[in-house]
């Protein structure tokens, strides 16, 4: 049997009982009547709100949400037990907590999760650290939370937060309702739901629905780490995302690329929707700190395999209203030469560069795709904040649809 000792357990919960340790909460579905079910003595236990610490523990939580870059507010707690405390055969805790909307008291969403503790030396040191997280629409909640051990020993807190978007960003569209309590998503390539695409009016007035082609550098912010971070794959999925909610965007061709490596990942053609599953897929095929003979043989590889994937698909075939690029910053030894970009010739299209950036006065110089974006006269957007990207879709689309409509214009002109 795994005995534990001297040690905190974040990792090991994480170990023994897999990704359930730490963000499994799970939401509790209410049965034919629509009521979720509770142990009385937990029911009580939230409904007094009283703190207790039968089982001694502490919890942090949070004040306020913070939005991230799904466009969803995000919050949690941390919960920290004296190993001491589990000393002994094999535990089981509980955790339950329910939130509901100020405004709305009575409409709780309930959670809960089951973590299995191994056995456990009675000198043992340290805390067992534990964390849970939910998502939130726009609102203030309270929270009622409790964890219970196997001998029925509860500490349990009550806490307020609080969802707000500043006065200046308040026509941001969140993908969160809301007063909406919802689990933390685990999986970030799900599908999308279908979007409603302009009507047949709109596309009468505006023309028809606009047709990009996104080139995308799946790559983490530093060029040395060894993976590309969860944090780093969120924020670009979620330019993907939020230029796929975007109705005025009828097709999408998706190019998904790793500069670091050298090599195109996924490619899909002309689809009226973003097949992100399959692009997840693809992105397991990633080796990360890893680096080809061939590459170290050719003198500015990564410079000369960017040139030939902008020369490859700027004139690729296929009609596109829009070049654009995502990814965080490529600073390569060697920029792109000029008489390389001038041989892919005048494009008839806008070129975006949508640059994912945590910390934009860290590297306040243009990388080497900036510098092929500008050469074609394109527009660069920092994207370091949620904000930024909602800002950045809303006016590339905009740009996009004048531009075109410009050229309609001015072909029916008489010369």
């Amino acid at each position: 049997m795994r005995r534990l000792a001297k040690t905190t357990l974040a990792g090991v919960w994480i170990a023994a009982v897999g990704p359930l340790a730490s963000w499994g909460q799970q939401p509790m579905n209410g049965g034919s009547d629509g009521v979720v079910r509770v142990q009385n003595t937990d029911l009580a236990v939230l409904e007094a709100g009283d703190p207790r610490k039968d089982l001694p523990c502490e919890v942090v939580s949070e004040e306020k949400a913070f939005l991230g870059f799904d466009l969803r507010f995000h919050t949690g707690y941390d919960v920290t037990v004296p190993l001491r405390e589990l000393a002994g055969n094999e535990n089981l805790l509980t955790i339950l907590f329910r939130v509901a909307p100020k405004t709305k008291p009575e409409h709780y969403q309930y959670f809960i999760q089951r973590i299995r503790v191994p056995e456990v030396d009675e000198d043992a040191k340290g805390d067992a650290v534990l964390q849970g997280a939910f998502d939130l629409g726009e609102g203030e909640y309270k929270v009622d939370w409790l964890i219970r051990d196997r001998a029925e020993r509860v500490c349990s807190s009550s806490w307020a937060v609080q969802a707000e978007l500043p006065a200046k960003d308040k026509q941001i569209a969140l993908s969160i309702a809301p007063q909406a309590v919802e689990a933390m998503r685990q999986e970030q390539f799900h599908e999308e739901a279908p979007v409603q695409r302009a009507t047949a009016a709109q596309t009468a007035a505006a023309g028809d629905p606009i047709n990009i082609k996104l080139l995308v550098n799946f790559a983490p912010q530093k060029a040395t780490a060894a993976s590309l971070r969860p944090l780093d794959t969120l924020a670009l999925v979620s330019i993907l995302r939020q230029l796929y909610r975007e109705p005025k965007i009828g097709k999408f061709s998706v190019v998904a690329f790793n500069l670091n490596e050298q090599k195109v990942i996924y490619r899909q053609a002309d689809s009226d929707r973003i097949h992100f599953q399959d692009l997840g897929e693809s992105l397991k095929q990633l080796n990360p700190g890893t680096v080809r003979l061939t590459q170290l043989a050719e003198k500015h590889s990564d410079t000369n395999f960017l040139a030939t994937l902008i020369a490859s698909e700027a004139g690729r075939g296929g009609r596109h209203d829009a070049l654009v690029f995502a990814g965080p910053k490529a600073m390569l030894e060697a920029n792109i030469p000029e008489d390389s970009l001038r041989q892919v010739g005048e494009l008839p299209f806008p070129v975006f560069y949508m640059n994912y950036i945590l910390n934009p006065q860290a590297t306040p110089w243009r990388d080497a795709i900036g510098n092929a974006v500008k050469f074609f006269k394109g527009t660069e957007f920092t994207i370091s904040r949620p904000r930024d990207l909602w800002y950045a879709v809303t006016d590339m689309v905009s740009r996009i649809v004048k531009t075109r409509n410009g050229k309609q214009i001015a072909a029916v002109q008489p010369k």
